[in-house]
């Protein structure tokens, strides 16, 4: 089981994503539609290629920059770029960056532990010199790089209502100084004014305002510095860069009011947030998580687009998968992946994937979830077909029947379905009726063998295009808990998951009203109330989740597992002592 870092969640403030997007100018068509869909399956190594040039149009700009990557928990790190746990960027891992089939690098960048006092804010040449050093290492390896203003979003200029002239001064002096030592940097190099900006002590028009005020000081601070910058393509956020319809349309009015055809709008999107957390219930990527996926992404089309504004997507990704393992289950997180590039690349948004190290080792230089970077690569060009589930469970005990899963086959055509080099017979093995497939009950028997409990066999469904489907057939029986006693700060409940495997928690009082942090929902938060280790055999209380508890008071804990199966246990916190109990 991965160790959570916790460094690494401070770097987003959790928040509900609501989308919006557009439709598109003939020539942003023309543009996206010549750059958009040129990267197959498979990523070659190959050697770094010349920078090629920039067109002249934005649009066209923006679209050589899809697909992109963040550079995460690095140079935005604090106090130093390995203080979050990330290796020291080189070379080689932007080399292997780019070989993976990545045409942009987005390169956060924090400034905060790195400048002088005022009224100055001199930022250290050393710090300066690196973040440079990193930049030309991307440019020479043919990529677009964005560097930000990152965590000093949170850090200071959130607090520009309350002191707005010193930090205005020290957002200028920061910028001037950035400015200065990349004006020569080849057109390759974007700037984006800052991550997230967010605003405390003020009002929704306060907030628009000195973000607009942000944004345009951000500008003629660049633009007046020369050299490349005189053109430079330049990205300005939504507040908090949320993609919501009103935040959209003040960025919209910013933009136009600038006047420059060399502006990018850039949002993030996380998912919609209880699915992408694993909260309230949400564990699959149903109806309401879907539409809001489309529906922020045309709201980004016709707010942006279509007014000849391209758009960045700086951030995307599910705030669960870099909270830990397991929150958001497999197939339910291919299916968004999938979902979005979709969106993405019907829309003509360019997306830069947030990894804060969390998809890509950077000690290994490898995926460490290679079958989900398959779907988030294949997603760049086609669409791919997903299964209802990826797992099929097979009781320990009790006759084996068939069991059936439908096919979301999103234009596609199934092809077969093998067990390694193996091909199952259609009518003898599996039937196929119209969308849906049916794994027939002798095959099932012969697959899960002796029905030792957990994974016994994987077939792949393959289809005419896309990647294929994994489907996992698992033996299980219902979990089994016993009593412990632990302390608020440590607190583990002993689970033999006999195969099966946690889909959420739900917690309840007596008389039936939500108990823990999450009042809002008996569900509580994968990873931030609880936690399930496999390799332990016990399900973690989170301190965060046991003092939000009222003292003496007895919890309900209804635990859901993916195969179906429901088990209940009990927890009592009494001062900084719990009690758990299966009764």
């Amino acid at each position: 089981m991965r160790k959570q870092q916790a460094p690494q969640h401070r770097r987003r403030r959790i928040r509900l994503a609501v989308g919006t997007p557009l439709a598109l100018i003939a020539a942003g068509v023309l543009a996206y539609g010549a750059v958009f869909g040129t990267f197959g399956d498979d990523a070659e190594p190959h050697a770094a290629a010349a920078p090629a040039p920039v067109p002249r149009d934005a649009s066209a700009a923006v679209a050589a920059m899809q697909p992109g990557w963040n550079l995460g928990n690095s140079l935005d790190a604090g106090p130093d770029e390995t203080s979050w746990g990330q290796p020291r960027t080189t070379k080689t891992l932007l080399d292997s960056v780019r070989a993976q089939g990545f045409k942009s690098i987005r390169v956060p960048v924090t400034w905060s532990d790195h400048q002088g006092a005022a009224p100055n804010y001199t930022i250290g040449p050393a710090y300066m010199s690196r973040v440079k050093q990193v930049v030309d290492w991307a440019i020479t390896d043919g990529l677009y790089v964005i560097i930000d203003v990152h965590h000093d979003s949170w850090q200071w200029t959130s607090k520009m209502s309350t002191d707005h002239d010193q930090i205005l001064a020290r957002f200028d002096a920061t910028w001037t100084q950035i400015a200065t030592a990349f004006r020569d940097e080849p057109a390759q190099l974007v700037f984006e004014s800052v991550n997230e900006p967010q605003f405390d002590n003020a009002d929704n028009a306060r907030k628009a305002q000195l973000l607009s005020e942000l944004n345009t000081s951000f500008h003629k601070v660049v633009r007046a510095s020369g050299g490349t910058n005189k053109n430079r393509l330049l990205m300005l956020p939504t507040e908090a860069c949320t993609p919501s319809q009103r935040l959209m349309d003040n960025l919209a009015t910013s933009i136009k009011s600038l006047h420059d055809s060399r502006l990018i709008a850039t949002v993030h999107y996380y998912g919609y947030f209880p699915f992408s957390v694993n909260v309230a219930g949400s564990t699959r990527f149903d109806a309401q998580a879907r539409g809001d996926l489309d529906t922020t992404f045309r709201l980004m089309r016709d707010t942006f687009v279509a007014q000849g504004i391209p758009v960045v997507l700086g951030e995307y990704g599910l705030l669960g998968y870099d909270h830990g393992p397991g929150a958001v289950e497999r197939g339910e997180m291919l299916k968004y992946f999938e979902a979005l590039g979709h969106a993405a690349r019907t829309n003509k948004i360019t997306t830069v994937l947030w990894d804060n190290g969390s998809f890509y080792d950077r000690g290994k230089l490898l995926w460490k979830d290679a079958g989900l970077f398959r779907q988030i690569k294949s997603s760049w060009t086609t669409r791919s077909a997903t299964v209802s589930s990826d797992r099929v469970f097979v009781p320990k005990s009790g006759p084996v029947t068939d069991r059936s899963l439908t096919l979301d086959l999103n234009g596609a055509g199934f092809t077969s379905l093998k067990q390694g080099t193996t091909k199952l017979v259609s009518g003898r093995d599996y039937t196929l009726s119209g969308n849906r497939l049916t794994l027939k009950a002798t095959t099932l028997t012969r697959l899960v063998g002796d029905r030792s409990p957990g994974v016994n066999a994987t077939l792949r469904a393959g289809f005419s295009r896309g990647v294929p489907w994994r489907i996992q057939v698992i033996t299980y029986d219902t979990p089994v808990q016993s009593d412990t006693t632990g302390t608020t700060a440590s607190f583990r409940i002993p689970t033999r998951f006999r195969g099966d495997v946690l889909a959420t928690m739900q917690a309840t009082y007596a008389d039936g009203s939500n108990a823990g942090p999450t009042s809002w929902t008996p569900y509580q938060q994968f990873n931030t109330a609880f936690a399930p280790d496999y390799a332990e055999r016990t399900i973690r209380l989170t301190p965060a989740f046991l003092n939000a508890l009222e003292d003496n008071a007895r919890v309900k804990l209804t635990f859901p597992f993916w195969s179906g199966a429901t088990v209940t246990y009990h927890v009592t916190r009494s001062g900084s002592t719990v009690t758990g109990t299966t009764s």
